[in-house]
């Protein structure tokens, strides 16, 4: 997103902060939140995962997308759909060969991304849309269950041997709905393959680190985290909960976004009201009624006075943190991207959130999470090594 010098109407959304650069913003149209503009990041528009469990595909995507502008190397739309196809693959593989005892779904992590982009390449969204199947927008109840089902058959090793043909099988149902991935395609009036399009971007994967904040594990050294879509085993940094925000206010300011993982279960989210908060007075919201379109129930309509207007937050501890993680009140639910930040009529900062659940709220898919939701709710962040301030890269043997 880019500010441009023209003045904001009371109707303000963070996409169009390409339109708007008076710094003022509101969270809805009737909102009481009045922010300010600290940083804002460019993004590329926002996208709708719509009825699949593939935000980390679309999340990571376009923090890479941003990466891409960053770097000078201009705006790109690359395809959430091949990520997503080529992941598929090796995870069949390895729900096969651990015989089931792995999460298969279409959920992902973060780590994917890099994962896929080493292996395969990447190409952009207009080469590979991956709607193969009479759908205009995308949905991979039918896929999932049936890739599941195949594998699952073939644990199940009736003939008492696997046969040379599975694996086929598996690519032929990921060519029927998403579409075949061409060995070759133009773009921009050159010729690619997936692998020479990714180092043609020069993306250097190896630049990318995740971070989290647990005490289950120590500081300053890499563990893998447990979640069940960790299926790569993707290991993450662990850092005290004040260098950890530390290392996400560095990186915003210093003009890097960050891709965000976060659990959307609580009543202080909501994509309607366009909040991300913790209130002090957890009456002071209510949820009402059940929407399984998202995660956990994510899309329920929320209400309260504190979407209204600006209240008191908990003070969120690392012990706080990690009692939500045991417990299970922390759950591993979507990806989102972190382009910016803002800051309330009170001075309280918020961070700028680009979700991919559409542009159907009053910030244009956009959203803002005040600093102790961050704090309490994250699971981890993927952001470029460089990003990070000098002493904490030290302190994590990255320099």
């Amino acid at each position: 997103m880019k500010q441009l010098l023209v003045a904001c109407t009371l109707v303000c959304s963070l996409f169009s902060l390409q339109l708007f650069a008076q710094d003022t913003l509101r969270n809805k149209k009737d909102g009481d939140y009045v922010f300010t503009v600290v940083k804002d990041i460019e993004a590329n528009e926002v996208q709708n995962q719509s009825r699949t469990g593939t935000c980390w595909s679309f999340s990571a995507l376009s923090f890479i997308e941003s990466e891409l502008v960053r770097t000078g190397k201009g705006k790109h739309k690359l395809s959430e759909m091949f990520i997503v196809r080529m992941a598929y693959i090796d995870k069949a593989e390895k729900y096969v060969r651990m015989q089931g005892k792995l999460n298969f779904s279409q959920g992902g992590a973060f780590h994917d991304i890099p994962y896929v982009i080493k292996k395969y390449g990447i190409v952009p969204q207009e080469v590979y849309k991956g709607l193969n199947y009479g759908l205009e927008k995308h949905n991979h109840s039918e896929m999932e269950a049936m890739l599941k089902a195949m594998c699952d058959a073939v644990i199940k090793n009736r003939q008492g041997k696997l046969t040379t043909a599975w694996k086929t099988a598996v690519e032929g149902v990921l060519d029927a709905y998403l579409g075949k991935v061409p060995e070759s395609f133009k773009y921009n009036g050159k010729k690619y393959t997936a692998k020479s399009f990714a180092e043609n971007m020069e993306l250097n994967m190896d630049d990318y680190i995740t971070l989290s904040s647990y005490t289950h594990h120590p500081f300053y050294e890499s563990f893998m985290l447990e979640v069940a879509d960790n299926w790569v085993g993707g290991m993450v940094y662990n850092l005290p909960l004040g260098e950890f925000m530390e290392s996400i206010d560095h990186s915003l300011m210093g003009g890097y976004s960050i891709a965000w993982a976060s659990d959307v279960s609580e009543k202080g989210f909501s994509f309607r009201n366009g909040l991300a908060i913790v209130p002090e007075d957890e009456s002071a919201l209510t949820m009402k009624g059940k929407d399984d379109k998202h995660f956990n129930n994510a899309g329920a309509e929320r209400k309260g006075s504190q979407f209204d207007t600006p209240g008191k937050e908990k003070k969120i501890t690392q012990e706080m943190r990690q009692e939500a993680f045991d417990n299970y009140s922390t759950t591993d639910d979507h990806g989102m991207h972190l382009t910016g930040i803002v800051k309330d009529q009170n001075g309280a900062q918020y961070y700028i959130v680009k979700n991919s659940w559409g542009t159907k709220n009053d910030c244009d898919g956009y959203m803002y999470a005040s600093v102790p939701y961050v704090q309490y709710k994250t699971m981890d962040i993927m952001l470029h090594k460089d990003a990070l301030p000098e002493g904490i890269k030290q302190k994590l043997g990255l320099n």
